[in-house]
C-alpha cells in the first residue's frame, strides 16, 4: 500500500537533511516552493514540515522558512522530553495539569527569563507519572510569545516538547543544574513521599538558536523512579558537550 504524500515528502525532505543536501543551519525552501517541487497542497507541505519539526530536525519558521538543525534531532530526546524518554524505556507516560495560568512576571521570574518585571508569562505545573505511579513534579514558565501557544493546548494530551517543535518554536538548548531538596507540602502531597524526603532537582532554562531564554523550570524527581546520569562528550576542538539523559 502506497504511504500518504505528507509521509513520503516527510521521508524525502528527511533523507536531504541526514544527506547533507540541506546542510545544519540553512534555510529549508519555503512552503510555496515545495508545494510547486512536489505539486502538493499547501496542507500536505505544512504536515511534512510538522513531523520534521517534531523529530527536531527543522526549527522555527512562523512565517519565514524553517532552519535545518542535521544531526541535532535526538537533543530532545535526551535533555527534555520525558514522554519520549520513558516510552523509549518501555513505560507509559502520563501528566495531570496542576496549573496552567498566564500571570505577571515576579523579580526572580523576569530575572530567569531575561524579561522586564511586570511582563505577561505563562505557567504550567504538571504532574509527570510512569505507569500510574508519580515520579516527577514539573514546574515550568514560558515568556509570552511561546506560552501563549501553550494556552491553546490540553497539557494532559502529552509531551510540550513535541507540541511547540511542530508549532514551529525553536528549541535550540538547554541547561541543566541538578542537585537534591528536601520535599516541600506541596511536592509531598503531590509525588506520595513524606515532607522532607530527598528528591532530585532539574533546574532548567531553555534557550532558542540565538540564545534568547524561551522557559525556566524546576523539575523534582522520585528517587527510585528517575534517575539522572549525565554524559560528557570531549569534541575534537577540545570543548566539551554535556547530555542529561533519565535513566
Amino acid at each position: 500500500m502506497t504511504s500518504p504524500l505528507h509521509q513520503r515528502l516527510a521521508d524525502d525532505l528527511r533523507r536531504r537533511i541526514t544527506s547533507g543536501a540541506w546542510p545544519a543551519g540553512s534555510s529549508a525552501p519555503s512552503e510555496a516552493e515545495l508545494c510547486r517541487e512536489f505539486d502538493a497542497s499547501r496542507g500536505t507541505v505544512r504536515q511534512a514540515i510538522a513531523a520534521l519539526r517534531a523529530e527536531g530536525l527543522l526549527v522555527g519558521g512562523q512565517g519565514k522558512p524553517p532552519t535545518v538543525r542535521g544531526g541535532a534531532s535526538h537533543a530532545w530526546t535526551e535533555l527534555g522530553s520525558f514522554t519520549a524518554w520513558a516510552r523509549a524505556q518501555g513505560r507509559e507516560p502520563g501528566q495531570h495539569t496542576l496549573l496552567q495560568a498566564r500571570h505577571r512576571a515576579d523579580a526572580p521570574t523576569a530575572d530567569a527569563l531575561h524579561l522586564a518585571e511586570g511582563e505577561p508569562v505563562v505557567s504550567l505545573v504538571r504532574l509527570r507519572t510512569l505507569d500510574g505511579v508519580p515520579a516527577l513534579l514539573e514546574r515550568s514558565t514560558f515568556i509570552w510569545e511561546v506560552g501563549r501557544l501553550l494556552m491553546e493546548f490540553d497539557p494532559d494530551s502529552g509531551s510540550l516538547n513535541r507540541f511547540l517543535l511542530t508549532s514551529g518554536v525553536d528549541l535550540d538548548r538547554a541547561e541543566h543544574r541538578v542537585d537534591a531538596v528536601a520535599a516541600e507540602a506541596d511536592d509531598a502531597e503531590h509525588l506520595g513521599v513524606p515532607v522532607g524526603a530527598p528528591l532530585l532537582r532539574a533546574s532548567r532554562t531553555t534557550a532558542d538558536s540565538s540564545g534568547r531564554i524561551l522557559e525556566t523550570a524546576d523539575d523534582r524527581y522520585v528517587p527510585g523512579e528517575c534517575v539522572i546520569t549525565v554524559s560528557n562528550r570531549l569534541t575534537a576542538a577540545g570543548g566539551g558537550r554535556s547530555l542529561l539523559r533519565l535513566a
